[in-house]
């Protein structure tokens, strides 16, 4: 009755694009079919994995969505990441698992770190938008999930609002490697919300590499293009 209540005079809204829900998703049917899927899980040479190949060795890359501005994926992800939304980031892992499921693309993963938050961007928003991707995989996939190995250590303004140019111009010194035992001989997934230039992912994996025999692959919810 009370649950009745409350969604009487506070309808639930969907995270996309704020239309009241009838049920228990937190993405209307509408806006699901909007999505953009990337597929990249049905291809290990994808567009994704080649923006990183050139600079950086990675075994696999795939991501569920791709990112397009002024669009239902904007919407979506600046609600993730500014309003709160944090459980966008599980509901996104949760969508994606069965696709990775399908390749085994998770079957000789060990661990899965996520992209840090510096901080005192941590402190401001309250949460890593990355966490909830990366727990719910490896909760599904029974993989150990690690997030004091990688360190940030300055802090930066948001990538996919800058031109493409601006992106790339990451120090390499703004992460840390800390606890390298935890993932030395290991297969790490490396996890981000969104990638752009892959400039971030390509400086958190050179430093994950200093641990001794580590190969690295890459998951995201999105793919900017």
């Amino acid at each position: 009755m009370f649950q009745d209540l409350l969604q009487l005079f506070f309808p639930k809204k969907c995270v996309a694009c704020e239309e009241s829900l009838v049920d228990k998703e937190i993405i209307c049917t509408s806006c699901l079919h909007q999505l953009p899927l990337a597929n990249t899980h049905l291809n290990n040479e994808n567009t994704l994995k080649k923006v990183f190949n050139h600079e950086v060795d990675i075994e696999k890359a795939s991501c569920l969505l791709y990112y397009y501005k002024k669009g239902i994926t904007q919407r979506l992800f600046h609600n993730l990441k500014y309003r709160g939304h944090e459980e966008i980031s599980s509901y996104l892992a949760e969508w994606f698992s069965p696709y990775l499921k399908e390749n085994t693309f998770m079957e000789d993963i060990d661990v899965i770190v996520p992209v840090p938050l510096h901080r005192s961007r941590l402190k401001e928003r309250g949460y890593n938008q990355v966490e909830g991707f990366g727990k719910t995989l490896a909760n599904n996939f029974n993989k150990i999930y690690v997030e004091d190995v990688l360190i940030k250590k300055e802090a930066t303004k948001t990538q996919v609002f800058k031109n493409r140019l601006a992106r790339q111009k990451i120090k390499p010194n703004y992460f840390s490697l800390e606890q390298e035992s935890k993932i030395e001989n290991k297969h790490v997934l490396l996890c981000d919300d969104i990638i752009t230039t892959g400039a971030t992912m390509k400086n958190c994996i050179k430093v994950l590499q200093e641990a001794p025999n580590v190969k690295i692959s890459i998951a995201s919810m999105a793919y900017a293009i």
